[in-house]
């Protein structure tokens, strides 16, 4: 029998990093988790076991943060484009390498809202994730991919799931008005990053997340379904942003029951629109992928 390796890589995984700015008095921290992934041009370290090409693992890591203390850090875009640039130009046997990074976020504290911010004192920003794929090819051009994950948002009304497809295993009835809530998981590739801002494109996509789920502060958005919520927000954000190629959403439902008050008629009520169970597991999923149309006829 013949084989063949038909992919293959290897790297460094879950390296943690915490930069700090020193400019004076004020400091700036960035804290990323990293991940990198190299292929060879040999196939030799698997089939040989001749590891004369390698590029340890721990090599790499190291790599990361000599490079955050040579250059400094600025977002997962830039830095997982340096890192990946590096090792192309630092091994000529290396043909492509791959880099993750996850933003751990942080903000300065402040004691009141529109009060001073703290110079070096920082508390830990719950509301998202940020993260960042870089592939590059030797003599290709950086494919980026960038996302935001966690991003946890809920709504009390202006939502409603109605006039589904029933048969004789359907039990879930009609819901005209319900909880609404979700967990954001977004990927959106470049098509160009060519005078990218990836800090303003970010900040587009999450506000875009949540001005079309939550609509306007007096009155909402009516959402019929996820998944149309889901499709108006992906067109939102390429309508916005030019340079996207497509963007990928998943929408996990966050489940929150109201609880039956009923069989407790001295201290309960037969209909209870205050207290509500929620609910991990299980959970509908709801995905998609959104793509220009001058991209989709390119596959």
């Amino acid at each position: 029998m013949v084989y063949a390796i038909t992919e293959r890589e290897y790297g460094k995984s879950l390296v943690k990093l915490l930069h700090v700015k020193r400019d004076g008095l004020v400091h700036t921290i960035k804290e990323f988790e990293v991940a990198t992934k190299l292929k060879l041009n040999s196939e030799k370290d698997y089939i040989e076991g001749n590891n004369e090409d390698i590029v340890a693992t721990d090599s790499q890591k190291n790599t990361v943060y000599l490079l955050a203390k040579r250059f400094g850090v600025s977002n997962p875009e830039r830095f997982a484009l340096l890192l990946a640039r590096h090792f192309l130009n630092q091994y000529s046997h290396v043909v492509r390498a791959k880099i993750e990074v996850v933003e751990h976020p942080w903000k300065r504290i402040t004691y009141s809202k529109n009060g001073p911010q703290h110079n070096h004192a920082f508390v830990s920003v719950p509301d998202c994730e940020r993260s960042a794929k870089v592939t590059l090819v030797r003599n290709g051009t950086a494919q980026v991919e960038s996302g935001l994950n966690k991003l946890q948002v809920l709504k009390t009304t202006q939502s409603a799931f109605v006039n589904f497809y029933r048969d004789e295993f359907a039990s879930l009835p009609d819901m005209e008005d319900r909880i609404f809530s979700t967990v954001v998981k977004a990927n959106w590739t470049y098509d160009t990053i060519a005078n990218v801002n990836f800090d303003q494109a970010f900040e587009k996509v999450k506000l875009a997340i949540l001005r079309g789920f939550a609509g306007c502060p007096d009155r909402g958005v009516y959402s019929p379904s996820v998944q149309q919520s889901m499709y108006l927000i992906q067109k939102d954000i390429l309508d916005q942003i030019r340079q996207l190629r497509d963007v990928y959403m998943q929408m996990p439902n966050k489940h929150y029951f109201s609880v039956d008050l009923s069989k407790f008629p001295r201290v309960g009520s037969k209909t209870n629109d205050e207290v509500f169970l929620p609910v991990d597991k299980p959970s509908g999923m709801i995905e998609a992928t959104l793509a220009r149309n001058d991209f989709r006829a390119k596959m």
